[in-house]
């Protein structure tokens, strides 16, 4: 007989933030902003404290990468921009991102999970499906001796979910947080559920659940009560059948324990706008960052990609993409760089720049283990007579 199914969702809490905080554990308990660059960084005082930087001394065109719960209180959210953040907490302390460490904990966390369950489905930095149906041990027993690796491996707090899917298990690990544990089954969902938000479904974006709103739908019972032929009249046969078996508890899908995504990209927006010519150095180096920590990102997952793309978004918010197919899949930094230069070298740069971003697509798998060095800086620059990026083959 085969065993009920029983599918834990981790998600790890206010992870960036309390990454820092491991870093600055004076900052316990206060509302931290984090995602204000390297002007962000706080100054080391003679007798050995630190001076944090507020966020109402901010000035920029920043977003807020994460914020502790104590922040979220103000209405301060990822995503937001730090400028309105301000005005929501300006006392709230603000520090930059270090994307290195957050990486660093994340596989750590990861693999002390891996050594009590290895079928685990990778849904981002900080956070994961595990399938236990096939682990031996009580569900709240499994799910405590979770968390306690997690905290030994890492010295953070997590909010795991155990249910019979992926669906529910997701759900449930926003309900309890922070250093949640809670167990679902199909008997709690007219009790669990169906209170929530229909946008608490992940699958429910904005525009549906404004829809839903429109019709008087709110929450997920909403959904279960509403009559199939009205949801069909509204969101079409396949949508509406979707919804019908979501808001049941309803969820086929298996754990994937190894994929391939579609791309990985990184970009950046700069803290004012830079000029192709009067700030070329400064779009060299961060060119440079761009290349090097994309070629980063596919050797951890190892992924070759077989095209480059770029993204420009000048300061009128016209934003310009260009790819270019490879002749054969790269990894290594500088081939990144030399695919990304020729993409460059398609768009006129001669207005201030607001935003840049390089992309890599066609992602096949990959037994390269090793990868060539970064360029050097002088490797690339913007030519300041014509404000087109030009290669400079030293050696």
């Amino acid at each position: 007989m085969t065993p009920p199914r029983r599918i834990a969702h981790l998600d790890m809490d206010a992870f960036f933030a309390s990454v820092e905080l491991l870093r600055y554990p004076e900052l316990r308990g206060q509302a931290v902003v984090v995602g204000g660059g390297h002007r962000a960084e706080p100054t080391v005082l003679p007798d050995g404290t630190r001076r944090f930087v507020k966020l109402r001394d901010y000035a920029g065109r920043g977003v807020v990468t994460t914020s502790t719960y104590e922040a979220r209180k103000f209405g301060v959210f990822s995503a937001m921009g730090m400028m309105k953040a301000a005005q929501l907490a300006p006392h709230a302390i603000l520090l930059p991102s270090n994307f290195d460490s957050y990486r660093h904990y994340s596989e750590r966390f990861k693999q002390a999970v891996a050594s009590i369950a290895p079928r685990i489905e990778n849904r981002g930095i900080d956070e994961i499906y595990i399938d236990l149906t096939d682990v031996e041990g009580e569900t709240r027993v499994l799910a405590q001796r979770i968390k306690r690796v997690v905290v030994d491996a890492t010295g953070l707090s997590c909010s795991i979910a155990v249910a019979p899917n992926k669906l529910l298990a997701k759900i449930g690990s926003e309900l309890d947080k922070p250093d949640g544990l809670t167990i679902l089954s199909m008997d709690d969902i007219p009790s669990r559920i169906w209170p929530l938000p229909a946008k608490k479904v992940n699958g429910i974006g904005p525009k549906a659940s404004d829809r839903l709103a429109t019709l008087g739908i709110h929450t997920v019972g909403d959904i279960a009560r509403a009559e199939a032929a009205m949801l069909q009249e509204h969101f079409g046969l396949s949508y509406a059948t979707w919804l019908t078996r979501v808001c049941h508890g309803i969820d086929d899908r298996e754990i994937v324990t190894a994929s391939i995504p579609r791309s990985k990209s990184r970009e950046t927006t700069f803290s004012r706008d830079l000029h192709p010519r009067r700030d070329r150095a400064e779009l060299s180096e961060r060119f440079t960052m761009l290349c090097t920590r994309l070629s980063e990102d596919l050797a951890r997952r190892n992924l070759v990609a077989g095209c480059i793309g770029i993204k420009v978004r000048f300061a009128d918010f016209d934003t310009v993409t260009r790819d270019l197919t490879l002749e054969g899949a790269i990894a290594d930094a500088r081939a990144i760089r030399a695919a990304a230069t020729e993409c460059l070298r398609r768009i006129e740069l001669r207005r201030n720049i607001r935003l840049l971003g390089v992309k890599a697509t066609a992602l096949t798998d990959s037994n390269v283990a090793e990868r060539e060095a970064p360029w050097s800086q002088s490797e690339f620059d913007f030519d300041m007579n014509d404000a087109t990026p030009v290669v400079e083959r030293t050696g």
